[in-house]
């Protein structure tokens, strides 16, 4: 099993989380941080995905400016409102 050294401020936060009755013992606090933290590299890296999906995309078909998109976001409403009648 690995050792882990926290700091007092860390070790206190664990503490209290098990006190609290929110996890059993200190390995369920660390397990549930490194979950936590596999969950956001996840998330980041999806992220990081969609943006250079979108870069690409602006680079292959071009930018929109303010009207153009104010003109298509006005279309879809207008479709939206047609289609609940």
């Amino acid at each position: 099993m690995a050792t882990v050294t926290l700091t007092p401020e860390q070790e206190r936060f664990a503490a209290e989380a098990v006190a609290q009755g929110q996890f059993r013992d200190l390995d369920e606090v660390i397990r549930a941080g490194l979950d936590l933290l596999r969950q956001a590299e996840a998330e980041r890296a999806a992220f990081i995905a969609s943006l250079e999906a979108a870069q690409a995309e602006s680079e292959r078909d071009g930018f929109l400016d303010a009207g153009e998109v104010h003109l298509e976001l006005n279309a879809m409403i207008e479709e939206m409102v047609r289609a609940r009648r």
